[in-house]
């Protein structure tokens, strides 16, 4: 039964007996429970027991009359509200039924009772109560959701404002993030540029050191040890043009699938010796582990500037472990910095001293240095992180100060089988025998020039100079005699790979060698069936790419080499 139809209790109070059987007799036909009640006690203890729509009073009645009970009534706070009904055959003078209805009465009705009024004004009335508890239901229910809605739209708003929240941050972070690479894009690019220029110099300065040094007579050993201390020196120059290179992403990169576990057990006495007798290495490869594809020079190189940084941050002694795991990244990653796909990630973790936050950020920075004057360049971890981002890995470091350092260098898979990785003999190999022939030699750079022209005749070569690449088309349109052509690549107006378009086109067949320091040229030369040399470029070198060049050629005869290239 819903609250519409439920029925509500009406109170009958008389002290005659009679008139109750009537009033119920007449109320009946309302179909409403009928409560009854002889007294004004009898009347309080219904009440209080039950929750009443009406109450029908005798106004004449013994101990307490009806206007006594009702103002009784009235004061108590539940019934405050409660419809009352005055009944009365005597007191029905006018001030009377005012007296009534100043206690709170609603309505005065007369006996002898006409029943059809009395069932039309209780119904009424009872039809009002049943619609004031509906009305305060559905204000209380209103005020439940009312409330509910509010806490929803304060919930709303709370998430809102922490997506708000979220975002900001996120967009902070993003721009941070924007910004950074950007200042070392700017970095990288300006780097990359003092490299280049910085190779040629060293190349000019390598090259007259070697040639001079052939020059050198075996008794003047004073002048030879400097020269050798001169030669150290730009050597030491051109490892570091590698860094700024590794760093700027501009190096040349041979990758290739290696073996980890088989190159990083090669290097274990050089690591060894690089971190000292206070440190114990750990090496940690499980068997199975795949090939990953990187330049193994650069690879070993970056492995030992981290052993070397692990062993400044342990003055003390310590432990470093070097281990692999092959990893996979999946789209919707935790890190976004990382491409999708299959990688190896190789782990350098030590016990040393940490480091901070502040110290965290800028560890990568190029030039940025905790080690003493003269005791780092700052470009170790700047290089490791150019190799990474070059070979389409990332360097991730973590630190707490006191807590050691774990750095990850994640690599990609390779998809072939790791190839035999050895390294470079240490000793010069005889320049090879090539028969006499005409260098074109095309630079723009004075010092660069001359120190190649000087090697090149000092092989037994004739060289031919060219200060750009429109004197060398001159040149050749000339009809003058070359065997083959080496040029630099950075160059105004015309650079060395567009020269070598108009070669191949115009003289097919020549021979072409372009040299930079570059690793990003517009078009691969090897692609396009040149060689290539890469500054600085040694005697040794250039004299192998023209040997190689001729040879290629057909042109190279079997003559004995040349005497100054004996010497």
């Amino acid at each position: 039964m819903n609250a519409a139809t439920e029925k509500v209790n009406i109170l009958l109070v008389d002290d005659s007996q009679a008139k109750l059987l009537s009033h119920e007799a007449i109320l009946a036909e309302i179909g409403e429970n009928l409560l009854k009640a002889m007294s004004a006690r009898q009347a309080f203890e219904v009440l209080l027991k039950n929750e009443v729509a009406l109450i029908l009073i005798d106004v004449c009645m013994p101990d307490l009359d009806g206007f006594e009970l009702a103002a009784m009534i009235r004061e108590h706070p539940r019934f405050q509200t409660t419809a009352i009904i005055f009944v009365s055959a005597v007191m029905m003078t006018k001030p009377d039924q005012l007296r009534g209805y100043q206690l709170g009465g609603v309505d005065y009705v007369p006996v002898p009772v006409v029943p059809e009024l009395l069932r039309a004004k209780v119904k009424v009335f009872v039809e009002l109560y049943r619609k004031t508890r509906q009305l305060e239901r559905f204000n209380a229910e209103l005020e439940l959701r009312v409330k509910e809605r509010t806490a929803e739209l304060q919930r709303f708003n709370e998430e809102l404002e922490q997506r708000i929240d979220d975002r900001t941050r996120e967009r902070e972070t993003a721009l941070a993030q924007l910004f950074e690479a950007q200042k070392m894009d700017t970095i990288g690019r300006l780097t990359g540029g003092v490299a280049h220029d910085f190779n040629n110099l060293l190349m000019a300065v390598l090259g007259s050191l070697a040639l001079l040094e052939k020059r050198l007579g075996a008794e003047d050993q004073h002048c030879r040890r400097l020269l050798q201390n001169a030669v150290q020196g730009a050597q030491r120059g051109a490892a570091l043009t590698q860094r700024l290179l590794a760093f700027s992403r501009r190096q040349e990169l041979k990758p290739e699938s290696v073996d980890v576990a088989h190159l990083v057990s090669g290097m274990e006495e050089l690591l060894k010796r690089a971190l000292g007798h206070g440190i114990e290495l750990t090496l940690n490869f499980p068997s199975g582990l795949p090939p990953l594809l990187a330049d193994a020079n650069q690879l070993e190189l970056a492995l030992l500037n981290l052993a070397l940084n692990a062993r400044d941050a342990m003055p003390a002694g310590g432990r470093l472990m070097v281990s692999a795991a092959a990893e996979s990244k999946t789209h919707g990653g935790a890190d976004s910095r990382l491409a999708p796909g299959d990688y190896l990630r190789i782990s350098i973790v030590d016990t040393g001293v940490g480091m901070d936050n502040i110290t965290l950020n800028k560890a990568t920075e190029p030039f940025f240095t905790t080690k003493g004057p003269g005791k780092g360049t700052g470009l170790g971890l700047s290089m490791v992180q150019g190799l990474a981002a070059q070979s389409g890995g990332l360097l991730d470091i973590h630190s707490e100060p006191d807590a050691g350092t774990t750095i990850d260098l994640w690599l990609p898979r390779a998809t072939t089988s790791a190839v035999s990785v050895t390294r470079a003999a240490t000793a010069a190999h005889p320049l090879p025998h090539t028969e006499p022939c005409r260098v074109l030699v095309v630079d723009d750079d004075l010092l660069v020039m001359t120190g190649t022209a000087a090697m090149i005749d000092d092989l037994g070569h004739t060289s031919i100079e060219a200060h750009s690449a429109a004197e060398a088309l001159a040149k050749l349109d000339s009809g003058i005699e070359v065997d083959v052509v080496i040029t630099d690549h950075a160059m105004p107006s015309m650079t060395g790979l567009q020269l070598a378009e108009c070669i191949k086109d115009r003289f097919p067949g020549l021979p072409i060698i372009p040299a930079t320091g570059y690793a990003e040229l517009p078009a691969d030369p090897v692609k396009l069936g040149l060689l290539k040399l890469t500054k600085p470029c040694t005697q040794q070198e250039i004299a192998a790419a023209i040997h190689q060049a001729l040879t290629s050629r057909g042109a190279v005869r079997a003559f004995p080499a040349p005497a100054a290239a004996r010497r």
